[in-house]
Order: C-alpha cells, then structure tokens, then sequence
C-alpha cells in the first residue's frame, strides 16, 4: 500500500464507506490509536473492518520506520527514514513543530551541490508513504508544518505529492500555508497546483539570477529563465495569498558576489516574496564551500535594506553532518561494506 488510495481501496474491499476510510485515514496521520474516540468502534464500524484494523495499523507503521535519529544542537534532528523495500529517505523534524519530508528516493535534477543528486533517481516515493513520515515523526513529537524540501523533486512526483498535500491538508490537521511545496520549477506545478482543494505554499529553489549558471547548478532541471520563474510564482503568490519562498543556497565564489545581489533586488523588489538564504552545507568530495556567517549576514541585511524581504537561515543539523542526502549515502555505503566482509551470509544456496 504506497498510495493513500491502495489504503482506501483496501478498506472499500472490507465494506468501510468513505468516512470510515477518512476516520481511519485521520488517526493514522495524527499518529494516534485507531480505537480512541468516544464512541466504541462496534457502534458505527462495519465488523470486517474492525477486525482488520490491528493488522493494518501494523502495516501502515511499516510503510516508514526510523532507522537513525540523529539530534542537532539548534533543536533539529535528521532522521534515516527505512521503506518497506529496504530503500531509505530522510526526513527532518524542524524547530518550532515542522519537518522536512522526501518525495523520491535520490533525484533526477542533479543539483552539482547535492548528495542527493549524486545517485540520480532510484525510485517514487508513494503518497502514504510520504504521510508515513509525517505520521512516524508525530510519534516523536508535534508536527504543525510539513515542507517537502528533503530529498527528491516534488514535480517529479506530482501526483503522489498532491495526494499526499491534499490528506495533510484535510485531515492531517496542518494548516494550508504550512504545506510547503519546494521545486526547482517545472510548468506542471503551475498548472497543477490551483487545481488543488488543498493549494500549498510555494518554495521556488532560485540560486543564480543569472540563467547561464542557475542551469549550470541545476543541470536536469526543466530550463527557466529566473525573470519566467519569479514571474509564475508571483502569479501563485497572489492568487493564493501566500507570499513565495525563494531559496538560495549561498556558495562560496558562486552565487555570493555582488552583481547576484543586484540581479535579486532587480527580480523580487516589489514581489510578494521572502528569500531564504541558506549557506552551503558542505558536503564531502565536492568542491564547493560555505561563505563566512560575516559576509552571508551581510548579504541577507544588504538586500533586506534594498527592499527584499530576506531572512538568513542555518541548514538545520549542520553540527550531526547531515546535510540532505548524507545520512543515506553513509547508510548505503555501510551496508555495501557488511555485504563484502561477509558475502556468504546473503549468498544463494547451493
């Protein structure tokens, strides 16, 4: 059961109508007993249903188990997030209530800074299994907002998130706004996000204004001049009411020099926009660096005076080197090792 409808229409086979499948549906997100409540289940729950419920509460928690929590110092903590097939994704539980979900196992967008990129994409991650994190980190503590920012490109896995959002939204007691939808930016988000009952926040992954080396950071990223870009999400901003994220990763030599601060108050000075910037989180064998706190805050106040709405923002978990992708490459990697120093154990037999 991947997709919150394999979830549906397995109960739909057990005689539930659509408000048990949305009772049921409510207290597995909100990571409580599927018997709370003050009416006892036999009052309004069809018996086959009741008596199916202990073997798929065991089942939904299967969909996503903690394999590593990994606590940071600022009140994070990054997570190794274990799928039914043996893949891993990572989630982070974010200060103040929120968390940090993935959408794929690895990505196809290749961003050169990424751990994640670096495997390209391995799998979908299903839409229950992305409110399966939700639902594991409920267990650890209060989740208010869900960002789909960990690994993997939300456009990518359009349908399976926007069934996920739609959940989140309804009975998964997360407020619209605090469903955050990050991508690199792809014409279908577009298009698709209005549709929903549920519409999401924006993040829009930025990083250049210049669009030579914003597609030379995102090398398999769908081609967007940032003028296009920041013009669509201005679109989405005010049709919603929710001011767009734009992201940019601060890279040391990169995309921290003074002709991209001008190309930032050139596009977002009148918009209805906040621009996060996050300093690079360093990440092994690659040859980019984070800049100096000095100059990052310098940047964020030079452009907050310039009129752009900034706000400087620390990776969370920098101090548990996990850096988004990191603690699923170091997981592969030791199991690739316990493979070769004892291959007889997984050998077929004779």
């Amino acid at each position: 059961m991947q997709s919150i409808q394999d979830i549906r229409d397995h109960l739909g086979a057990l005689g539930a109508n659509a408000l048990h499948a949305q009772r049921v549906l409510r207290l597995w997100v909100q990571a409580q007993p599927q018997d709370s409540g003050r009416r006892p289940l036999h009052s309004f729950m069809p018996a086959a249903v009741r008596e199916a419920l202990p073997a798929l509460s065991l089942a939904l928690s299967g969909l996503a188990t903690l394999r590593e929590l990994h606590p940071g110092q600022d009140g994070s903590a990054r997570l190794l997030v274990g799928l039914q097939d043996g893949q891993t994704v990572e989630s982070v539980l974010l200060p103040r209530d929120g968390l940090c979900v993935s959408s794929q196992v690895g990505c196809a967008v290749g961003c050169v800074f990424c751990m994640t990129g670096r495997e390209g994409l391995i799998r979908q991650v299903g839409s229950a299994e992305i409110v399966a994190q939700v639902a594991l980190a409920r267990t650890l503590r209060p989740v208010r907002k869900v960002v789909f920012m960990g690994m993997g490109e939300p456009s990518h896995n359009l349908e399976a998130v926007m069934e996920a959002i739609e959940l989140l939204g309804s009975v998964g007691n997360i407020g619209h706004k605090n469903l955050v939808f990050s991508t690199v930016g792809d014409a279908r988000v577009f298009e698709r996000l209005p549709q929903g009952r549920v519409k999401p926040a924006l993040a829009l992954s930025l990083h250049s204004t210049r669009a030579d080396l914003r597609a030379q950071l995102l090398p398999r990223a769908p081609y967007f001049d940032p003028r296009d870009l920041v013009e669509a999400g201005e679109v989405y901003a005010r049709a919603t009411g929710y001011p767009i994220q734009y992201q940019w990763t601060l890279i040391e030599g990169v995309n921290d020099n003074d002709e991209e601060i001008d190309g930032i108050v050139r596009l977002l000075q009148g918009k209805y926009a906040l621009m996060n910037m996050i300093p690079y989180n360093a990440v092994p064998d690659l040859p980019y660096a984070r800049p100096s706190w000095e100059r990052a805050a310098e940047i964020a106040r030079t452009l907050h005076q310039r009129g752009v709405l900034t706000k400087l923002r620390q990776s969370a978990g920098q101090d548990v080197d996990g850096g988004c992708g990191q603690l699923r490459a170091r997981d592969v990697v030791q199991r690739v090792q316990r493979v070769h120093v004892h291959p007889r154990i997984n050998a077929p037999a004779a």
